[in-house]
């Protein structure tokens, strides 16, 4: 029996006045009919999230992490059932949903952890001239409900990144997670029920972004919004949102520098991963490579036969590296760039090869830095290989980007290593590993267009708390 999911509204399974069909990106075959929400359903959920809020940030930090830590404690359980539902409905294969899910197991422990670990400061009052007999101290304190709006294409972990934080120091969260991946938030709504977290301090609203998101972040009870996704969908969240806290996670085309002094045959595996995991539907997948004029060739030889070993194929099959892209329209569009691409003098070392859903790994080389496929996010299986002179000249060239988030470099040379973490303009410098690099306590959020804050557990709970600071006289 086809499966038909409802909305998880205060603690509880809510009809919705319509449904969407939900299809795998693979083959195209229905998998789920999804209860489509609508505005009215989101107040409704946002009503309700706010009165929990009252109740749960009463609760100890003791009691919110032991809730987070048997969330793990399920869902280490549930892994092969969760990881399953990831790659049905996102498209990504099996043995990546499952790193996936161990990442995301990882990001609610350490939410646990920091639940007990963020706190305030004494300041010296007598600091200042004229003052005396007096303490004074900050505290950090939960600031109410959170609007979460999360993509398609790490639909467990990015959701934790939202949640887990946001739980760790008592803040309720109204959730919208991507169109095509609402059964991995559904799943986790059980979850969080049987760990013990408050109806109503949890609410899932599935639906269209477009449809829902001017009442999910316009509605005067939500003190913040966080946002992952797009960039022109960030920017008029930006501009709707006012003095509301934000956090936007926006795009990249991510750069890797490949120095002289690196040896080739034990970087080269990596570089393709970086490249054509989940098909590079990845924010921080590696899209440029700058290579040394010395070894570039060598290069190129290499990441190509690399490349080549990359099983395109079924998601649920175990030996499949490269899945389905998520919709058919993505391939239409990246494909396009491609020809584009070409037209204007690049050539296709390996891959452009593709279907209705999907594309091979797809080298590209004599690419300008004015091509889509260059300075746009392509947010798709295609690397660009761009030679260079000297390491001043690669680093020119990484900073021409639009945006920021991570970027890397290989060397062995220690001060090279130095001087591209000094003048690279990004949110991380990843040295001697693909910028793709990423582990769920470190901060992460980019400049320029990339984005707005940061997020990584702990610094996620400084963009969810409000400082107070408070002084008392101790002498009448």
């Amino acid at each position: 029996m086809l499966k038909e999911t409802k909305l998880w509204i205060n603690g509880d399974w809510r009809e919705a006045t319509d449904m969407y069909e939900l299809n795998s990106p693979y083959d195209g075959r229905q998998i789920a009919r999804v209860a489509k929400g609508s505005a009215e359903d989101v107040k409704v959920a946002i009503v309700g999230a706010e009165q929990a809020f009252h109740l749960f940030k009463k609760w100890t930090a003791y009691d919110r992490a032991e809730m987070l830590y048997k969330v793990v404690a399920i869902m280490r359980e549930r892994k092969e059932e969760l990881a399953r539902i990831l790659s049905e409905e996102a498209g990504k294969p099996l043995k990546t949903a499952r790193v996936e899910i161990d990442r995301t197991i990882a990001t609610y422990q350490f939410s646990g952890e920091e639940a007990k670990q963020y706190r305030g400061e004494t300041i010296p009052m007598d600091a200042a001239p004229g003052v005396t007999d007096r303490i004074g101290w900050t505290k950090k304190e939960a600031i109410g409900v959170i609007a979460a709006i999360t993509p398609f294409n790490f639909p467990f972990n990015l959701v934790a990144h939202k949640l887990g934080p946001a739980f760790a120091v008592g803040n309720t969260v109204v959730l919208k997670p991507a169109t095509q991946t609402p059964l991995s938030a559904l799943a986790m709504a059980e979850i969080f029920k049987e760990a013990g977290l408050p109806d109503g301090a949890l609410q899932i609203v599935t639906g269209s972004g477009s449809e829902l998101s001017d009442s999910l972040i316009t509605h005067p009870a939500v003190k913040k919004v966080t946002f992952t996704g797009s960039v022109p969908v960030g920017l008029k969240i930006k501009e709707k949102v006012g003095l509301r806290k934000i956090t936007l996670e926006l795009g990249s085309n991510s750069a890797l520098i490949i120095e002289p002094s690196t040896p080739i045959d034990k970087i080269v595996k990596r570089c393709a991963e970086g490249a054509f995991s989940f098909s590079g539907q990845v924010c921080i997948s590696l899209q440029r490579i700058y290579v040394n004029k010395e070894i570039y060739d060598d290069f190129v030889q290499a990441f190509v036969e690399e490349t080549k070993k990359l099983k395109v194929g079924d998601p649920l099959d175990e030996s499949t590296d490269v899945g389905s892209m998520i919709h058919s329209d993505e391939v239409g569009r990246i494909v396009g760039w491609i020809e584009e691409a070409k037209a204007q003098g690049a050539l296709v070392a390996t891959g452009g090869v593709y279907t209705e859903r999907s594309l091979e790994p797809t080298i590209l080389t004599d690419v300008k830095a004015d091509m889509q496929v260059v300075c746009e996010e392509v947010f798709a299986p295609v690397v660009s290989l761009i030679p260079y002179d000297t390491l001043d000249e690669a680093i020119g060239l990484v900073n021409e980007s639009q945006f920021g988030l991570n970027a890397a470099i290989y060397t062995n040379v220690l001060t090279d290593a130095m001087k591209a973490a000094e003048e690279i303009n990004a949110g991380a410098i990843i040295i001697n590993d693909i910028p793709t690099f990423r582990v769920d306590h470190m901060p992460y959020g980019g400049v320029k267009m990339s984005g707005y804050g940061r997020e990584g557990v702990k610094f996620a709970v400084e963009e969810m708390t409000e400082l107070k600071f408070i002084t008392m006289k101790t002498k009448f």
